[in-house]
């Protein structure tokens, strides 16, 4: 791992980041998301958001890291259902059915009411698979360890070496499906993209390509920074028994998640040898988690950092553009029409052909 080419000496930090999704990419700016998307037809798809204001907690050092996690978290869910939303409706070729439970939904919500619903339920059932896999389960497992050791710290650190084994099993699996290769390989672009820009080169695939896909200030690095810090936090903790050990791990989780958040901001400012040997666990996950992307992708990340960039004042919009790469604003109207277009007529619905 060649440290000068992640640690770029004399790039400008910025605080610009990103999350790769279904065919594209999104970038979050300090007053605006973009989210690009790459079409079948070679064109492009982008979604503007415009930010709200930081709240007062968002200035309070580790509650900010506890909001920032949260904020993260229902806007990732959102963006990853809005692309795949966005992907079905550029489908041409396959008929998508919804299911009952979204019918339901939306007859009682609403369309929009019905996204909601199934954003939070998204985001309510992330949490309950985080925690039951990667909180519980492990120190339930180490359980076992009991008959071998009384040391409470040993169990504890056996505890954490099994959560971080776990993760990376995980993260490793699935890697090798093809849907997540591609999402893999738009990380890269996001972080090609965004070293290409701190080191104040013209964007374009070229010069990003010359960059490294890894970056120190990555959520990837941010959840082995929970990992790490949860090992060494719960080992103060002692060794209660399994309820108690539970209780204790689910109370801490904003503890650490603030920590790993202003760790994370730290090692994204610094380039300090003691930053380094901390960033090393999380840039050698990235290693699983970001793969060398192709120029189009790059175009994708590109496309939405510089929308991130601009200095206008930021308000929501969509745009599509086509090969060219010259990007068009979709009106309301031309909106509703491309989707009525799409969907079949109600009165059609259900008679049989002749």
């Amino acid at each position: 791992m060649d440290f000068s080419k992640i640690f770029i000496k004399n790039a400008s930090p910025t605080k610009v980041g990103g999350q790769a999704i279904l065919e594209g990419i999104m970038m979050r700016g300090k007053d605006r998301i973009a989210t690009v998307l790459r079409k079948p037809d070679g064109g492009m798809h982008m979604k503007v958001d415009p930010l709200k204001k930081p709240s007062k907690w968002r200035k309070i050092p580790i509650v900010r890291g506890v909001a920032a996690f949260v904020d993260s978290l229902v806007t990732g869910t959102s963006i990853l259902l809005y692309s795949a939303e966005m992907l079905e409706q550029f489908d041409t070729e396959t008929v998508y059915e919804k299911d009952k439970m979204t019918l339901w939904l939306e007859k009682r919500f609403g369309e929009k009411g019905a996204f909601s619903a199934m954003l939070y339920f998204s985001v309510v059932l992330a949490i309950l698979f985080t925690v039951g896999v990667f909180i519980i389960l492990p120190t339930a497992l180490t359980s076992v360890a009991e008959s071998v050791t009384e040391n409470e710290i040993a169990l504890n650190l056996i505890e954490g070496v099994v959560r971080i084994l776990m993760f990376v099993l995980y993260i490793a699996v699935i890697s090798k499906m093809e849907d997540i290769k591609k999402v893999f390989q738009y990380h890269g672009a996001e972080h090609k993209t965004i070293h290409c820009y701190e080191n104040k080169l013209n964007l374009t695939p070229e010069n990003a390509q010359q960059f490294e896909t890894l970056h120190p200030r990555c959520g990837t690095s941010f959840l082995m920074f929970v990992m790490v810090i949860s090992l060494l936090l719960f080992s103060l903790l002692g060794w209660q028994n399994l309820w108690m050990r539970i209780g204790s791990r689910l109370l801490l989780i904003p503890v650490v998640a603030g920590l790993s958040y202003e760790l994370l901001q730290w090692a994204g400012r610094s380039d300090s040898w003691v930053v380094k040997v901390l960033s090393v666990p999380g840039l050698l996950l990235q290693m699983l988690t970001t793969k060398r992307p192709s120029n189009e992708q790059l175009e994708v990340a590109i496309a939405a950092m510089k929308e991130v960039l601009k200095e206008e004042d930021a308000r929501a919009y969509i745009a599509e553009c086509g090969p060219d790469g010259i990007f068009k604003e979709i009106t309301k109207a031309e909106e509703e029409t491309a989707g009525d277009e799409e969907k079949p007529d109600d009165r059609d619905a259900g008679r049989s052909e002749d």
